[in-house]
């Protein structure tokens, strides 16, 4: 792949699954685009090298520590999805150390707000029983939006309580499917889905939009974010959002952090104990509410 597929690829990424802010998006893409003009390289072929001397150069015109610190995040986060896509085998940023200033923590919902959101969904529109089942897996599974887009029929084993998910570098996983989003999801295979225009190649694909095609990331970020609204929801939530909450809810009950990393799909147990923190914030929240010292 070029630069320029490679960023437009990344930020459709960053877009339509984990929902950042178009200023965020642009950040990253005034960045990526100065190493490219920086680097006589294809980006399959940046090594450390090449990153050390793109870091002298930023120092050389002034750029900040913190600044330095800004982009190297935005270059870890774009070679993170080379490798994830599979376009890059080595990491070159890995040696690379970023200022402390602390990890962000994801945009979380509650379980009321989640039970919000899907009752929000109005059930007389064109679609709805589609849209329904498609926020009810993604939280029920905890699912990418990309991998629900790609979700196949024959992969489905609703009558044994569980899917066969594709997720990153094709690799497979078994995932368990709550009840409640068994009910949707039947309910939208048997009633809607015959009914809509469905193009050869897609015949397979679970979710269909109204052209006949797999439904697209971008338009389940646009519903979702239709439907926080008509919610009242304030936060800034995006498919991934869903995911979050998905594997936050189940660490606050006590699941086991080897089953959660099973049920998202993640390499490394790493990625998944970010909901430890998670977890270990909102009891802190919980505790500086109810205390009794903080209310004397």
């Amino acid at each position: 792949m070029n630069w320029t597929d490679s960023i437009t690829g990344y930020l459709e990424h960053l877009k339509f699954e984990r929902g950042l802010s178009d200023n965020t998006i642009s950040a990253y893409k005034r960045d990526l685009n100065q190493l490219a003009n920086f680097s006589d390289q294809k980006p399959k072929l940046i090594t450390a090298k090449h990153i050390s001397a793109y870091l002298q150069h930023l120092h050389s015109i002034g750029y900040s520590p913190r600044s330095q610190g800004r982009v190297l995040s935005a270059l870890r986060g774009f070679f993170n999805w080379m490798i994830d896509e599979e376009h890059l085998s080595e990491h070159p940023v890995v040696l690379f150390e970023n200022p402390k200033t602390g990890r962000k923590l994801p945009v979380v919902l509650s379980v009321q707000e989640v039970v919000r959101l899907l009752e929000a969904i109005p059930m007389n529109e064109d679609f709805a029983t589609r849209d329904r089942a498609i926020i009810e897996l993604l939280y029920a599974c905890g699912l990418r939006v990309s991998e629900a887009c790609t979700l196949k029929r024959s992969l489905l084993r609703l009558e044994e309580g569980y899917i066969i998910v594709t997720g990153k570098g094709n690799k497979q996983r078994l995932v368990p499917i709550h009840k409640e989003a068994v009910k949707h999801l039947e309910l939208y295979l048997e009633y809607e889905r015959p009914h809509q225009k469905c193009q050869p190649k897609h015949s397979d694909t679970v979710f269909l939009s109204n052209r006949g095609a797999a439904l697209s990331r971008q338009s389940i970020f646009l519903k979702i974010k239709k439907f926080a609204t008509s919610a009242g929801i304030k936060k800034a939530i995006s498919p991934h959002t869903m995911r979050h909450s998905f594997a936050t809810h189940l660490m606050e009950r006590g699941a086991d952090l080897r089953i959660v990393q099973q049920l998202l799909g993640h390499e490394s147990i790493t990625t998944t104990e970010i909901y430890t923190h998670i977890s270990a914030q909102q009891l802190s929240d919980k505790i500086a509410d109810f205390h009794p010292l903080n209310h004397l």
